[in-house]
């Protein structure tokens, strides 16, 4: 008996302290905040890639990523990073980013970004988004894990 209450208060103290090691505080990243700079400048990579090649875009999708786009069809890595080389989009600006961490693992990117691209029926118009992106550091590396985009009205 003495046993059993012995291992069920060590049960019990582990667990304790293994939600109070894993309830991590939420924060956003202040203006000066390394990893939310390099998180945004990554965030521009990809947003750049509408515009021109970018080579280093490969490093910025972990391969099990997933996202949804404007039309919520979902897309993978891959198709995140294609590009029609025929189709390039101009002006490529990124609007505001937001970086908030949830523990030394896991941030969410809020952001918005505006390009101008050719229609269907030839003319350009610009195009704005709205999204949010779920970055995951792993095995060291930073790496966008999920992605939702929004076509959202145009405020220039």
């Amino acid at each position: 008996m003495h046993k059993k209450t012995i291992f069920t208060s060590v049960l019990f103290t582990s667990l304790f302290i293994s939600a109070s090691v894993s309830a991590q505080t939420a924060q956003w990243a202040l203006p000066d905040d390394s990893t939310a700079i390099k998180l945004i400048s990554m965030e521009k990579m990809w947003l750049n890639a509408s515009c021109s090649a970018q080579p280093g875009l490969k490093e910025v999708f972990a391969d099990d990523f997933q996202g949804t786009s404007t039309t919520g069809t979902r897309y993978d890595k891959v198709e995140a990073m294609s590009n029609d080389v025929n189709t390039r989009d101009r002006q490529c600006e990124l609007g505001d980013v937001k970086i908030h961490f949830f523990g030394d693992n896991l941030a969410i990117a809020y952001g918005n970004e505006s390009s101008i691209r050719k229609g269907a029926d030839g003319k350009e118009y610009t195009r704005c988004l709205a999204w949010t992106d779920t970055w995951l550091k792993r095995d060291g590396k930073w790496q966008i894990i999920a992605a939702q985009d929004n076509v959202v009205e145009c405020h220039k």
